[in-house]
């Protein structure tokens, strides 16, 4: 079964391998942990998984392989061994608990008439004699079935978590499902990529304990010495250039999300709004995008070269738009939108480009390989995937 674990992990792409399946087996083996399903869930997960964005494929392996809760067929405890039950029960359960326990037949039995009764509802039938599923539901029941009643050997289906902390199989939720890098992008998912770019540096007034050296200053001055340190910050400097209207008025609510998670990350941040290429002037209000523009020449000019540079659009528009002189659609530019870019790519050391359009129809735009060539191939797609690895790119 072991086995079996390790090699649908890898069918499932989560990057697992045999030196850490062989980690996994020595703990077993030295019994780091108790015979409980939930101990070998985070023991195996601590050894196997090293990425969050794989815990929810991680999950998913775990349940088919171990627990296979979605279907009614093959539920007992054939894995778990009968005297380890009882000394459990020994040890938790009180006298009148463990008589109710043997009057319902044992624990095998307990899992038969779950499956029964689960297969009844299925088919409708009703719960006449107050004493089926439902009953666990209610506050006062004692059925050992559902998530509100209490029985001491309990099973939990479908609620967060029971009332009296006595069930021995809590039928769990997949909690890192929007980690995964094939869900659609969220706020919280685009924080965890974008923490890939830091760089801690201790800077500023001293306001932090310092506790080694308040331990170690004593010792060596014979008396107490309070020692103080400034406080860890992430030293990282970001320049965000963000197209905005036309095409990608379909892409707002991701840059919105992006937006919200940088600021969120990114303590020093600044932002400009362009249009489909980068022209001579960029705005920070979109409101007032025609009468209080900057010249890029001198934002370009006003931040030192260790900036990380992002731009954010789907670059998306005519190649004349960036190769020409006068290619824009809003105004003549006096040279062409390639020089601006590449003046961005000579001055700062890092940039890349975030691109909200699916990477499989790129080919089909050439606008986007002209584009994809003037910031030397950094282009990623604004994906978890693609936000990990474009923050690598930055982060070297």
């Amino acid at each position: 079964m072991f086995m079996r674990f390790f090699t649908e992990l890898r069918e499932a792409k989560v990057p697992v391998t045999l030196k850490e399946y062989l980690m996994l087996m020595e703990a077993l083996d030295k019994s780091v942990i108790d015979r409980s399903v939930d101990d070998f869930y985070y023991l195996s997960r601590a050894a196997l998984v090293k990425d969050e964005k794989n815990i929810d494929k991680f999950d998913q392996v775990f349940g088919h392989v171990f627990k296979g809760l979605e279907k009614v067929e093959g539920i007992g405890t054939a894995d778990i061994p009968a005297e380890w039950l009882k000394r459990i029960s020994d040890k938790f359960l009180t006298e009148e608990e463990k008589a109710q326990i043997e009057a319902m037949g044992g624990f095998d039995k307990l899992m038969e008439e779950l499956q029964r009764r689960i297969q009844e509802a299925k088919e409708g039938k009703g719960d006449e004699d107050g004493k089926g599923q439902g009953r666990g539901n209610q506050p006062n029941g004692n059925s050992p079935f559902g998530a509100g009643g209490y029985h001491p050997e309990g099973i939990r289906i479908g609620q967060d978590k029971g009332r009296h902390g006595k069930a021995i199989k809590v039928w769990d939720k997949r909690e890192y499902k929007n980690l995964d890098d094939s869900v659609e992008l969220g706020t919280r998912n685009i924080k965890v990529a974008l923490r890939r770019l830091r760089r801690w540096v201790r800077d500023g007034a001293a306001e932090e304990l310092d506790m080694d050296q308040t331990i170690k200053g004593p010792a060596e001055k014979g008396y107490l010495d309070i020692n103080m340190r400034p406080e860890k910050r992430n030293k990282i400097s970001v320049l965000l250039f963000l197209d905005i209207g036309g095409s990608m008025d379909s892409h707002i609510k991701v840059c919105e999300e992006l937006f919200s998670a940088a600021r969120s990350e990114f303590k020093n941040m600044e932002f400009y709004y362009f249009h489909n290429c980068l022209y001579e002037s960029v705005w920070k209000d979109n409101r007032r995008r025609h009468t209080e523009k900057l010249n890029t020449w001198d934002v370009l000019h006003k931040y030192s070269s260790d900036y990380k540079i992002i731009f954010v659009g789907d670059a998306t528009m005519s190649p004349y738009e960036i190769t020409y002189p006068g290619g824009s659609v809003e105004h003549w530019n006096e040279e062409a939108g390639a020089i601006w870019v590449d003046r961005v790519t000579t001055i700062f050391d890092s940039v890349i480009w975030l691109n909200p359009t699916a990477e499989r129809h790129w080919d089909y735009t050439p606008s986007i390989e002209v584009m994809k060539q003037l910031v030397n191939d950094r282009m990623y797609p604004l994906t978890l995937e693609g936000l990990d690895k474009a923050m690598r790119e930055l982060a070297r």
